[in-house]
């Protein structure tokens, strides 16, 4: 992917978009091909740290037992105790909250069974269950600063049963020059890790959130 062209279709994003009372996130939008999204070696399932950062604060909720509690508060921007599980699972409008609010969830590695049963369902189905790709299951004397630090640059990117993929790289609020840097890095990993590598992209896209897709490479 070359940097030019992205910080061209950056410019073209931002003139077209509409001002609004926010600031819109910068959206990547990747358009597959020739991938058989059954086997699960072709499948897209990638956690990819963004050089220049994703723009905004990531939040974070741990769900642990007592031994990582106090270290969780100190950390995490919410901590789920091992007690509270049970009635908070049948509570189905607290946790889809929970989803909504948080971008990653922490889940300490002796109670991960428990989590599952209360929480597989509906943290999986969203791609939020705690991921060991992205050290997500930590031990019950985990320190936790170094990890919190390194999910604030971080992204998923995967195919949910579709040849397409959509990431946030960054938001209106970051230059053009660190946003291309994450575009850059972000398509590179991912051109890298499919099996025919550029072959398998059809085209791709960058738009603001409210904005309309502007074409990066490829053809419609």
């Amino acid at each position: 992917m070359d940097k030019n062209k992205v910080l061209e279709t950056l410019k073209k994003a931002r003139d077209s978009a509409k001002k609004r009372n926010f600031s819109q996130s910068f959206d990547l939008i990747i358009n597959l091909q020739q991938l058989d999204l059954k086997k699960p070696e072709q499948k897209v399932d990638l956690f990819i740290n963004l050089p220049k950062g994703r723009g905004k604060k990531i939040k974070v909720c741990g769900l642990f037992a007592s031994e990582l509690i106090k270290e969780g508060q100190a950390n995490c921007d919410k901590v789920i105790s091992q007690e509270e599980f049970k009635a908070l699972s049948k509570n189905k409008r607290e946790v889809k909250n929970l989803i909504k609010e948080f971008d990653f969830f922490l889940g300490q590695a002796t109670i991960m069974p428990l989590i599952a049963k209360n929480f597989g369902r509906a943290l999986g189905t969203k791609g939020k269950m705690p991921n060991p790709k992205a050290g997500m299951i930590v031990p019950p004397k985990a320190q936790l600063k170094p990890l919190m630090e390194k999910l604030q640059n971080m992204v998923r990117i995967i195919t949910k049963g579709e040849l397409v993929i959509k990431c946030q790289i960054g938001t209106e609020s970051m230059s053009d020059e660190d946003l291309a840097d994450n575009v850059v890095h972000l398509f590179t990993t991912l051109t890298n890790s499919l099996p025919q590598h550029e072959h398998n992209i059809k085209n791709s896209f960058l738009k603001t959130t409210m904005g309309k897709p502007i074409l990066l490479g490829g053809k419609l």
